[in-house]
């Protein structure tokens, strides 16, 4: 008999696995990579970072994050800005394309959540966004550890 760690586990993991999944299908053909998809979800959650912020909020090195932002400056999705205070630093900007492919790409998640939702009493609804806070909060210290 799983125990229920081991049953929330599993849980997880289709789920995780479901969603890239599905991430990979509405991204396909449109010459878009996961890599870039995330780097625009987090400019379009958060607005415009410094490069050094935005990698670790990927979780990837400054070398990888460079050519991901290069290939986002060529297909003018974003902008490099020189930081106000801080010369040392570059803030990454959505440009009015990549803002529309946010917005497009967003509306497909929040479509996405209520097909998966729907059945789902308030109540539900409430104690599952707890519960994703709790582990989120929980994932926060352990990256961070």
């Amino acid at each position: 008999m799983k125990s229920q760690t081991q049953a929330l586990n599993h849980a997880l993991i289709e789920f995780y696995e479901k969603l890239s999944a599905w991430e990979l299908k509405i991204i396909k053909g449109k010459g878009l990579s996961l890599g870039l998809i995330h780097a625009l979800e987090i400019l379009g959650a958060f607005g415009s970072m410094p490069m050094k912020a935005l990698a670790d909020k990927i979780g990837i090195t400054m070398g990888t994050l460079t050519v991901q932002i290069d290939k986002m400056v060529k297909a003018n999705l974003v902008t490099r800005i020189p930081h106000k205070t801080d010369r040392r630093s570059i803030l990454v900007c959505l440009t009015a394309s990549g803002k529309k492919l946010f917005d497009e790409h967003d509306a497909l998640h929040l479509q996405l959540t209520e097909r998966l939702t729907c059945s789902f009493e308030a109540q539900e609804l409430q104690l599952l966004t707890s519960f994703l806070d709790k582990i989120n909060t929980n994932f926060s210290k352990e990256v961070v550890d």
